[in-house]
């Protein structure tokens, strides 16, 4: 099997270090790698597959004989996705810096693959509740056109990288002993003004628009549009921040254009690759963020009617923040491309 020179931009962080374990568990077929991070990780060791790497700084000549670049996340998409390109790698980025670029894909590949074939260099990852969100629709939206989403998200910690992970494990020690806690990471705003997120849930995930949505909301709202092709999908997202570790969770309210009864909805689900049905009322069974953190496939439960509305559905999905909804869907990308001979 063909192998390449592969560079993950970002090793040291959450994401990052998740490629490793992704590209390791799924025998990704890896010439070369080339681990990058800011000026402030250059230098650490990591250990991986039994051969020590050293973390370089990134710069725009880091990308030399690189076939993928990895991107991880963060504001060093902008600075150094251009360079990569030019070097002559493809480029799949985590950050939401080429999202709503006309000329980038964005791509959940159970969803959208042949878009993939339309890029020009880069090629974009979607918000991490977007994928979660798109591998419960997309079975449902081929059974009936979608007309209207509601969403409201629970987000884990690990949303915020391993800082909000670390916070709220700081938090619940502290608050276990009597003491005080001091945020310092929730929300993410203008304001420098954060709260607890141990025992507590915060509506607020990202800075707030002039609409009075937050920039994770409209992302949903953005990003759904885009990857399934439907400009005109009415769409109204409500994203929270709870003191989980890793896994999202999120309530949906589907519209269609004719029924979609439960049982077909069930039935297509749990077709879907990358997609599990776990959805026995009767049992209380059904997904949580704690049965699907460090897993690859999403979990669909909670699925019936909306009694307020005609040709709606109701359903709840959860899946992993830093693997589907960010390395893993990466790598498949990166699978995608290998497969088909595209690199």
């Amino acid at each position: 099997m063909k192998k390449y020179n592969v560079a993950i931009l970002g090793a040291t962080g959450a994401v990052g270090q998740e490629f490793l374990n992704l590209i390791e568990e799924r025998n990704f077929p890896f010439a070369n790698l080339k681990m990058l991070a800011s000026a402030r990780s250059a230098g650490k060791k990591i250990e991986f597959m039994g051969k020590e790497y050293t973390v370089e700084e990134t710069t725009a000549a880091s990308f030399k004989d690189v076939q993928i670049a990895l991107f991880a996340g963060g504001a060093a998409s902008k600075e150094f996705a251009p360079a990569a390109v030019q070097a002559g790698a493809v480029v799949i980025d985590n950050s939401s810096t080429y999202r709503m670029d006309p000329e980038v894909p964005l791509v959940v590949p159970e969803v959208n693959p042949e878009d993939i074939a339309k890029h020009k260099g880069i090629i974009a990852n979607p918000n991490c509740t977007t994928a979660i969100l798109l591998m419960a629709l997309k079975p449902l939206h081929d059974l009936g056109h979608c007309k209207r989403l509601i969403i409201s998200t629970y987000q884990a910690a690990s949303g915020a990288g391993k800082e909000g992970m670390e916070e709220l494990e700081v938090e619940s020690r502290q608050l276990a002993k009597g003491e005080a806690t001091e945020p310092k990471v929730f929300p993410v705003g203008k304001l420098p003004k954060h709260y607890q997120l141990a025992f507590n849930a915060i509506p607020q995930v990202d800075v707030f628009q002039e609409n009075g949505y937050t920039k994770e909301e409209m992302k949903m709202v953005n990003e759904t549009r885009k990857i399934l092709h439907e400009p005109e999908l009415k769409i109204t997202a409500t994203t929270v921040r709870i003191p989980v570790y890793r896994s999202h969770a999120e309530s949906v309210v589907a519209e269609f254009d004719k029924k979609v009864t439960v049982e077909e909805a069930r039935a297509a689900i749990a077709k879907f690759q990358g997609a599990q049905l776990r959805d026995d009322p009767a049992e209380q069974e059904y997904p949580m963020p704690l049965d699907t953190s460090g897993k690859n496939d999403v979990e669909v439960g909670r699925l019936r009617y909306d009694e307020s509305a005609e040709n709606s559905l109701n359903f709840w999905v959860c899946g992993d923040q830093i693997r589907k909804g960010a390395a893993l869907n990466a790598l498949q990308i990166a699978e995608y491309m290998v497969e088909h001979d595209m690199i």
